[in-house]
């Protein structure tokens, strides 16, 4: 699996997550870099799953938690054309922090 950089795009920081898309849950990574956040699946049957989110995109990022006490943790990024992208992440903070930062 490799993301195709833009020119002075640098990643800033990554993490194993999956996308549940009409019922089918795609294995991937979260790719956040300078310039944007990338959805990247594992497997090349799934790669029309990918996903590309530029900054200017995003109106909202959610910071949800599902379960008491081994819950699992995660982000909805709300993009300003009204769709919404949940991952479940164990870094969630620290991407969720960062991602904050950017847009």
């Amino acid at each position: 699996m490799t993301v195709k950089l833009e020119a002075n795009e640098v990643v800033l920081k990554a993490g194993d997550t999956n996308q549940v898309i009409d019922n089918n849950t795609i294995k991937g990574k979260l790719i956040v870099t300078n310039q944007r956040l990338y959805f990247k699946t594992i497997n090349e049957e799934t790669e029309k799953f990918n996903l590309e989110i530029l900054f200017e995109n995003i109106l909202e990022v959610i910071f949800y938690s599902k379960g008491m006490l081994f819950g699992i943790k995660g982000l909805n990024v709300v993009t300003k054309d009204g769709r919404s992208h949940s991952f479940p992440l164990d870094k969630r903070d620290e991407i969720g922090q960062l991602i904050n930062k950017m847009y």
